[in-house]
């Protein structure tokens, strides 16, 4: 079921820009402004993003004076990272945009095996320092995708079915919340706010630094598998049966690829492909063994080898400069003999589909599907797969028919759907389809006690009073 996500209790109004001048010491940017066409651009160009004002603090003590700022001007504050899932967060009339880019750095604690970076440092940033003393971060799969934005939502990367989601590897938060005050919550502070960030999103507070647990994963067995598209029933059967079953050590993703004609990759410039990619923790004879039932199918390339963990950021491919467009996206049950069909049916050879970026799978379980100990408001993933697609938006007058694209793909697969992973939703969807009903009831509790005002905005927004329909769905 969609539907509009639930926001504050400020109905979103236009605020003149003249009223908000001198807020924060000038320190906000206002229409009109030379710096805030550029300030309010999210990593997703598609989305036109036109907040009453947008905020680049470079402290706590600035995110303290931002919000204590907006909060007596009557209005709302959404923090924002690097902007890659903005849509769901509406209309921004009455909301101060905070960015956070400014508030960098990465201290790793070898001794520990534990990494603290500030709100804006991205993921390539904190994977190569912390590669410095041979440990790995619970990354996902690109490079410029900021670590707390992932981390709040869940974090699904390479080493998830052996070690679980990233929000369940947080060790510390720092944040402000709505009274402007900074505070630290962890397993022995402030321990309902701790549990409610660790998966509820930007809902609680606006955070400032988080500390997480390293990892010794050695040489991962990572790499590619490529075929051509007409191979992709035989490629996508087998590999869902081999999915299901490998062992926890692999982790890996499968999509229906379209090669620009642009792209720097000579050899698959305009090319209609079906790719594997994926990572296999732990004895190499081990990982070679467990890829061979898809090796048995013949790839055309085949980049599987022992691998330095810091490149594994941009084995994926991911776009690493903003980009214009559209997705959708949901968790599946399973995917049998009869939604292999219907995927083929819109995204595979002959299938008429405008998507150029991809049509993907991710292979859930193993640890995924079992609850971490201390875990957060999402301590698992239930279901076989994770499903995405995406068009990039290359001229305006194509924003219809990828958008048409992206619905008619994410349709034929509803009746194997089972819910939502929220940082892979850029749409809006009513947010507790995610969680489980005692998660949503104490999500929607400690909402109301932190932040009863609806001070702050997230992009999958948890109401501030427990206003549960019990018609809704929730994951089971």
């Amino acid at each position: 079921m969609t539907t509009q996500p639930i926001m504050g209790p400020n109905a979103s109004r236009k605020v003149p820009a003249d009223s908000l001048r001198g807020l924060c010491g000038g320190a906000l940017h206002v229409a009109g402004d030379p710096v805030y066409d550029v300030a309010r651009v999210p990593w997703n160009a598609a989305v036109d993003q036109r907040p009453a004002a947008v905020a680049y603090p470079a402290s706590a003590a600035e995110v303290a004076d931002v919000v204590r700022s907006v909060r007596r001007a009557g209005l709302r504050v959404a923090p924002q990272g690097t902007g890659h899932n903005p849509r769901p967060l509406g209309a921004l009339d009455d909301v101060v945009l905070l960015r956070t880019a400014a508030m960098q750095g990465v201290t790793v604690d070898p001794v520990a095996r534990t990494a603290r970076v500030g709100a804006g440092v991205l993921w390539q940033d904190a994977v190569e320092a912390a590669a410095e003393h041979d440990l790995a971060a619970l990354h996902g799969s690109s490079p410029d995708v900021g670590v707390v934005g992932y981390s709040l939502g869940g974090g699904i990367g390479w080493y998830a079915r052996q070690l679980g989601m990233q929000a369940n590897h947080v060790t510390a938060i720092e944040c402000v919340t709505a009274d402007g005050d900074l505070v630290r919550a962890d397993a022995e502070h402030e321990t309902d706010l701790f549990w409610a960030l660790r998966g509820g999103g930007g809902n609680f507070g606006i955070v400032t630094a988080m500390e997480f647990s390293l990892h010794e994963v050695g040489r991962p067995y990572a790499g590619m598998m490529i075929w051509d598209v007409t191979h992709a029933r035989q490629v996508i059967e087998r590999w869902t049966k081999w999915a299901v079953c490998t062992p926890d050590e692999a982790t890996t993703a499968l999509r229906i690829l379209s090669i620009s004609p642009l792209a720097d990759l000579p050899e698959l410039r305009g090319r209609h492909l079906v790719v594997i990619d994926g990572a296999v923790v732990g004895d190499l004879d081990d990982a070679v063994a467990v890829l061979e039932p898809l090796r048995e199918l013949g790839p055309e390339v085949d980049t599987f080898a022992p691998t330095d963990p810091a490149s594994l950021t941009r084995m994926h491919m991911d776009p690493e400069r903003p980009t214009a467009f559209v997705s959708g996206a949901s968790m599946l049950t399973e995917l049998p003999d009869e939604g292999i069909e219907a995927l083929l049916s819109v995204a595979g050879a002959g299938s008429g589909s405008s998507l150029p970026l991809a049509a993907e799978l991710r292979q859930l379980g193993g640890a995924l599907d079992r609850p971490h100990p201390g875990a957060g408001a999402m301590p698992r993933l239930h279901g076989q797969f994770s499903f995405f697609c995406g068009a990039p938006i290359l001229e305006p007058a194509a924003a219809s028919a990828a958008a048409a694209d992206v619905d008619r793909t994410v349709e034929a697969l509803v009746p194997w759907a089972n819910g939502h992973f929220l940082n892979l939703t850029e749409a809006q969807v009513d947010p507790r389809a995610a969680y489980g009903a005692d998660a949503w009831a104490r999500l929607c509790a400690i909402r109301a006690a932190v932040d009863p005002d609806g001070v702050f905005l997230a992009n999958h927004a948890v109401p501030t009073g427990l206003q549960i329909a019990p018609d809704l769905p929730h994951q089971r």
